[in-house]
């Protein structure tokens, strides 16, 4: 089992850095329009090694300035860029650390042309590789206790898919983080490679698998942003066999595109989306590094950024080259690369050596694990610390977990076999009770006490319809109170059984006044007709709605045979004196009601 250690600066050398903050490089584009009928020139110059100038969009009379690393002139060749920018940190990929050169910038602008080059004038990637071979033949000239290997992986990020450019039939790969925080892509495809010229022959095919597509600005315009991986190797012979990897991203971005000078449709419109949207997560990141305060990074909103999380703000040495266009149809997208690269040359990377050392004694010392030097028993000292203090916080807690679970487990299985058995021993008795037959109720077990009765429901009796308006209040006006009559309901009887049969009208009449029973004078009884006869005659539409049993219809009507025969001059009512008061009060807008037609109640 391999354990990453941390490696200090004595240790290699002097070759690591605990901070390394981005290079940017900006180069100019030569000016390509031939014929300039508007005699505009160039829209940015430059000033000297390390700054430039550009128009200021908002007043023409001034200009912006801006500072960088290295600024590379329209005449600079591709041996200088590679020269100045990328040369120094290739030796970081020797003793296990990992570096990223991207090109960065509008469409056109020459980034493709950076990075991969001609075959007369090769550009970063080749020079870089054969670079690489060559560090790595001078090493093993000087130490024969390293060994050395160089590998390479090749993809491109199309319409946010990952797809592997060494085998063009694979569909979109996923992008893991092991448990190192390094991201790695399972299922792409790594080709050891031997010699430059055996790069050669696998790399030039595969570019050719490339999507690129012609728009109105570039004949030959990347639709997919490309990363080219040089994995490196470094293997010790000898005790303590330590391994070291450095990782080299070779990064030749898309550019950025306005559709309305580009002419993008259909297909190409969808690409263009896909490219500004990963290079807009691309700035966000940048922001959200330079910010600061434990704010969230982005990385996981694009691929392009997740690829790149360790070249921005990660553990590599990171170069990034800004290409910009001097014509004045490019401005606000030189002006738009030239910030962001202003930006990027604030973030700050923290490179450290990735190094593995075989725990194995056996592989250590021959199989002689009692023959311990010094240095290898410290070593396997901090190994053994280092898997004790794992195994004391985080493992512990998921293996009493894992333990928890399946004591929980047992005792779920435990409880489902006696209950089967419970259920079986049930079944058994159910059967023979079922062949026994009936057995005899146990008398201590009889209930002697009788059923009760239910009560009758009265939830669907039909419920009497209820005053409109409130009875009259005459309870201050009552004449004279009589003693309570108490109302009987008349029961027959036949052999011995109660016939519940309807009640009598009596008992009816008496279960409307069932408490108290009292009768009015006579002048209360004059007073609520003549109140009813003004009601009548007088009284609007409204006022004879509000008469009990008297709707919307008979109001009309009695308005209208008013107009028609005049006023009513007497209201006959329909109740005996002798009818109790309880009647009286709840029927007493009866006096006119029950009858039709008009004439046969009220007499004009």
């Amino acid at each position: 089992m391999a354990q990453r250690v941390a490696v200090n600066d004595a240790a290699t050398g002097g070759a690591s850095r605990r901070v390394s903050r981005v290079r940017v490089a900006v180069r100019l584009r030569p000016y390509m329009e031939a014929h300039d009928d508007k005699a505009e020139g160039p829209c940015v110059r430059g000033l000297g090694p390390q700054s430039l100038e550009i128009t200021n969009w908002r007043n023409a009379m001034e200009t912006l300035h801006y500072q960088f690393d290295v600024f590379y002139g329209e005449q600079t060749s591709q041996q200088e860029v590679f020269l100045s920018s990328v040369k120094p940190v290739l030796p970081h990929l020797l003793n296990g650390q990992n570096a990223s050169i991207f090109a960065y910038g509008p469409t056109g602008a020459g980034k493709t042309h950076t990075m991969l080059g001609s075959s007369e004038q090769p550009g970063v990637i080749p020079r870089a590789v054969r670079e690489v071979f060559h560090l790595v033949r001078e090493r093993e000239e000087e130490s024969q206790d390293w060994e050395y290997s160089v590998g390479m992986s090749y993809l491109e990020i199309y319409n946010e898919k990952v797809l592997d450019l060494l085998s063009p039939g694979s569909q979109d790969l996923p992008i893991r983080e092991d448990k190192d925080r390094n991201i790695f892509i399972p299922g792409l495809t790594h080709t050891p490679l031997t010699s430059f010229s055996h790069f050669h022959t696998v790399f030039l095919p595969a570019s050719l698998n490339r999507t690129t597509a012609s728009t109105k600005l570039n004949q030959r315009s990347s639709r997919s942003h490309a990363i080219l991986l040089i994995k490196v190797v470094r293997s010790q012979q000898s005790p303590p066999h330590r391994q070291q990897t450095g990782k080299l991203y070779l990064v030749d971005l898309a550019g950025s595109e306005d559709n309305r000078r580009t002419g993008n449709q259909g297909l190409r419109l969808k690409e263009s989306g896909a490219i500004n949207l990963s290079l807009f997560t691309l700035s966000k990141v940048v922001d959200a590094l330079n910010a600061g305060g434990g704010c969230r990074v982005p990385y996981r909103d694009s691929k392009l950024t997740r690829l790149l999380q360790d070249s921005l703000g990660g553990s590599a040495h990171s170069v990034m080259i800004t290409n910009i266009a001097p014509e004045y149809k490019y401005y606000f997208d030189t002006f738009t690369a030239l910030n962001f690269a202003a930006k990027s040359k604030l973030i700050v990377n923290r490179p450290f050596v990735r190094e593995t050392v075989s725990s194995s004694g056996d592989a250590y010392f021959g199989g002689n694990p009692l023959a311990l030097s010094p240095p290898v028993s410290s070593v396997l000292d901090r190994l053994l610390a280092l898997e004790k203090l794992m195994m004391g916080t985080p493992e512990r807690e998921r293996l009493n977990l894992l333990k928890t679970v399946a004591e929980s487990r047992k005792e779920i299985q435990e409880l489902k076999e006696k209950q089967k058995e419970l259920e079986s021993r049930a079944l058994q008795v159910r059967e023979a009770n079922s062949i026994a037959g009936p057995q005899p109720q146990d008398p201590a077990l009889k209930n002697s006490l009788p059923q009760l009765h239910r009560k009758q429901s009265t939830a669907a009796r039909p419920k009497k319809q209820q005053a409109v308006v409130s009875p009259l209040l005459v309870s201050q006006e009552l004449a004279a109170v009589k003693k309570p009559v108490l109302c009987s309901t008349v029961k027959s009887k036949q052999n011995g059984e109660a016939l519940g049969g309807k009640e009598n009208v009596a008992g009816d009449e008496c279960a409307l006044g069932r408490d108290w029973e009292s009768r009015l004078e006579p002048a209360v009884l004059e007073k609520s007709r003549q109140h009813i006869l003004e009601v009548l005659n007088s009284g609007s539409l409204k006022e004879l709605k509000a008469l009990q049993l008297i709707g919307d219809k008979k109001a009309k009507l009695i308005m209208g045979w008013r107009e028609v025969h005049g006023s009513f001059s007497q209201v006959r009512c329909p109740v005996d004196e002798g009818e109790t008061a309880s009647v009286l009060l709840n029927n007493w807008c009866d006096l006119a009601l029950h009858c039709t037609p008009l004439s046969s109640r009220w007499k004009t």
